[in-house]
């Protein structure tokens, strides 16, 4: 009887290879609130000293934290920072885990392979794959804020999986698995690893997130050659408003559904993350600028932005 190893296709051996390795650096979290639990999920260490990435949801209703390794090890773990906006979290283990590198996920496509990866239930791992569905969508978090910019995957996620690695053929986090719409097949959503490396590593530093506020909801929109050349916009790509919050700077400064942000300021917008890294705390009732493309001409309003605060969704 010939050996398994001979039986795998190229598929199967790609998808057998990534689960192996990332399931070393897969755990389980528990928010633990007094003596009993809060809730439970997957992250996966991210550093070699101990730095856990996971879902915001995941952890914001404990007081204390116990990580659970593969192997069946507890360990205690701190809250480094949580950012609801980005359903995103932070913590620390006191021990060196094995961890997984974050890859780019400006350079992923629709149709790759997607490799989803969590902890659930601390003694085992579970895998599921499939491929990048759709980019740039916007999806609501549980707190009820709108999330820009997720990968879409068909890679099913099983209950307990959110916070864990949606993974590249190479074994590189694309992003971290958030949410799946319960009534629908297919449809489950990750925050981009561009934007879990961004606010990460202002957790780290700050513990929070301290950031402007324009009030929009919004997604890449490629710019065709013919209105950046006829505009004078340098770059191929803005954002694409999908919603204007009412009451908000954007709504005060008159920004419009379907307008393409191309700049903020003086610098140029091409994604949602270029609009994330700008809108930081000391933009909050600043007035600047924001450069829009409305009816394939070019226009600048002036926009003083708010502070996020936790009750804006």
């Amino acid at each position: 009887m010939p050996n398994d190893e001979f039986l795998l296709d190229a598929y199967s051996a790609t998808v057998s290879g990534v689960a192996a390795m990332a399931s070393l650096a897969v755990v389980k979290i528990d928010s633990l609130r007094g003596r009993g639990r809060g809730g439970s999920g997957s992250g996966f260490g991210f550093t070699t000293d101990g730095l856990i990435l996971s879902n915001s949801h995941v952890v914001r209703s404990g007081t204390s934290y116990r990580v659970t390794l593969i192997s069946g090890d507890e360990l205690e773990a701190d809250l480094v920072g949580q950012d609801a906006d980005t359903d995103l979290a932070v913590l620390k283990v006191s021990a060196r885990l094995p961890h997984l590198a974050l890859g780019d996920s400006e350079e992923v496509k629709v149709g790759q392979i997607a490799i989803a990866v969590g902890n659930p239930y601390g003694f085992q791992f579970t895998v599921t794959a499939g491929v990048v569905s759709a980019l740039g969508r916007s999806f609501r978090s549980e707190a009820g804020r709108l999330i820009d910019n997720m990968i879409q995957t068909d890679a099913a996620l099983n209950p307990g999986n959110s916070g864990g690695p949606l993974l590249n053929s190479r074994g590189e986090v694309i992003g971290i698995n958030t949410a799946m719409i319960m009534p629908a097949q297919g449809l489950c959503f990750a925050v981009p690893s561009n934007t879990a490396r961004l606010i990460a590593g202002l957790l780290i530093r700050d513990g929070r997130i301290r950031r402007g506020y324009l009030g929009i909801g919004g997604q890449r929109q490629e710019i065709p050659l013919v209105i950046a050349e006829a505009t004078g916009i340098e770059q191929r790509a803005g954002v694409r408003v999908s919603m204007v919050q009412p009451g908000s700077a954007a709504a005060r400064a008159g920004l419009r559904e379907t307008d393409i942000v191309v700049a903020f300021g003086d610098s140029p917008v091409s994604s949602v993350d270029d609009l994330h890294r700008l809108l930081t705390a000391n933009r909050v009732g600043v007035e600047t600028t924001v450069t829009v493309l409305r009816e394939r001409r070019k226009r600048v309003f002036a926009i003083v932005p708010d502070e996020t605060r936790a009750d804006v969704k």
